[in-house]
């Protein structure tokens, strides 16, 4: 199947530009914050990679997203299986976030591995709002892939 025809639909094409724009605070706010880090790497490979993925969100609504590149074969990439990653990856951000916003309320979990310490820290400790403006637009990142994978998946089945 092909999706060539069928355009994506207005608020889903707003929704794939507003993934990377919810994603952009948290990763310039580590970006920044590793700098003369222990742990730079780690932050600026996090910062690096949920920004690829949330640039992938606009191959849902533009037709660079239906085809391999060139110099990978150029073959067309099934809708189905792009479909269903979308769908599923979104769904795996709601889980993460409400894990978190759960953890954050109830204490599930009182002690963990701390990337940033490489050891077992407190994590339950709530960060300040200086910390969480950065991430609260992370919350949408799941919601709009999701959306956005439906929409595609509408055009796909068509």
């Amino acid at each position: 199947m092909s999706l060539t025809h069928a355009r994506p639909s207005r608020w889903a094409v707003a929704a794939a530009y507003a993934v990377p724009l919810c994603v952009l605070p948290s990763a310039i706010w580590r970006l920044t914050g590793a700098t003369g880090s222990t742990v730079g790497w780690y932050l600026t490979t996090l910062s690096v990679l949920s920004m690829a993925l949330a640039i992938l969100t606009l191959g849902l609504v533009h037709q660079w997203g239906q085809r391999l590149p060139r110099w990978l074969g150029g073959r067309p990439i099934p809708p189905r299986a792009v479909t269903r990653l979308a769908i599923s990856g979104g769904l795996l951000l709601v889980a993460i976030c409400a894990y978190f916003l759960l953890n954050q309320a109830f204490h599930f979990v009182d002690r963990g591995w701390s990337p940033a310490a490489m050891q077992d820290a407190v994590v339950h400790e709530r960060p300040g709002w200086d910390t969480l403006r950065y991430y609260v637009p992370l919350l949408a990142w799941g919601p709009l892939l999701i959306a956005v994978g439906l929409d595609h998946r509408r055009r796909a089945l068509r």
